[in-house]
């Protein structure tokens, strides 16, 4: 694994570091909007007081803060692989090209010392799950490895109170940043609640050392609700996912293949509104991400 001489330095100097994904490079936005994201969402991270990390593997080898350039060419690669912890063995062993999901993100932070990361939301349960069993293995990544997780709730196409259920069978605490309702992602509220109401990042950062100082193995997700003004209309968001599923179905698609087929599908439904929303969550992540990251350094001082 090869980690960024930044990283390494901020890390010994016990200073913030927020790892990213990169996936959202590879699935999530086209070229030349998905690299101007990324550095986009490192430069929120910078400007809050932390040092970014994005993760990816690169010719088989995972790179734990990658450089503008590279970002660049794995922002104009074709055919990247999505890497769950399920396919780092392969991915690593056979030498090729990885975009890190959450779960896999989740590993290579841990491994490389980083408590905190930023997405902008989840995998969780599909809907259908009672017949597919078609569940993420984001959650049992966070129901082991010491990160906390920060997001703007699970992705709206998957099902939330089953999502939740299983959250809370694995011990996973879901904490709301200054909201009582779980956001869903593209809109602020959703019918159901988060466990906790936390109001500022040094409240977070206060349950995120307690986690650790009890031992209690297991991420943190905290769900921070996407500003209003770059929220969408439920409704029509709502009506968006229901038609890219049925689609989805009649198509035969399944598996890891589902989630960037809707979200793509979603964009194409929504003129591209959905695609402007998941770039603002994320950089609202991304601060709020950082600001944790400070405070809980602050408090191990």
């Amino acid at each position: 694994m090869k980690i960024n001489p930044e990283v390494i330095k901020a890390l010994k100097a016990h200073k913030p570091v927020v790892a990213l994904e990169s996936t959202i490079i590879s699935h999530g936005m086209p070229y030349p909007k998905n690299v101007k994201c990324a550095l986009m969402v490192e430069k929120v991270i910078r400007e809050n007081g932390a040092v970014p990390a994005t993760v990816g593997i690169i010719n088989g080898e995972p790179i734990v803060g990658m450089t503008p350039s590279e970002i660049e060419k794995f922002g104009k690669t074709k055919g990247i692989a999505k890497v769950s912890r399920r396919d780092i063995p392969y991915i690593t062993a056979m030498k090729k090209w990885g975009a890190t999901t959450v779960s896999a993100t989740m590993i290579f932070a841990a491994l490389a010392g980083i408590e905190f990361f930023v997405t902008g939301g989840i995998g969780g349960a599909q809907k259908g799950v009672q017949h597919t069993f078609d569940i993420s293995a984001d959650l049992d990544e966070l129901a082991k490895t010491n990160v906390t997780v920060i997001c703007a709730g699970p992705k709206a196409i998957l099902d939330l109170p089953v999502t939740l259920e299983l959250l809370e069978s694995k011990g996973v605490p879901v904490i709301g940043y200054n909201t009582e309702c779980l956001p869903a992602f593209y809109t602020r509220t959703s019918k159901f609640k988060v466990d906790y109401n936390a109001k500022t990042p040094l409240d977070i950062a206060k349950i995120h050392k307690m986690k650790r100082a009890y031992k209690l193995d297991g991420g943190i997700l905290v769900t921070n609700p996407i500003p209003q003004k770059y929220a969408m209309d439920e409704k029509v968001i709502n009506k968006a996912i229901k038609q890219a599923q049925a689609e989805m179905e009649k198509k035969g698609i399944k598996g890891k293949d589902e989630t960037p087929f809707l979200l793509a599908r979603i964009v194409e439904l929504t003129k591209g509104d959905s695609l402007d929303t998941n770039i603002q969550l994320v950089l609202n992540n991304a601060k709020l991400g950082a600001q944790i990251a400070k405070a809980y350094c602050a408090l191990k001082k």
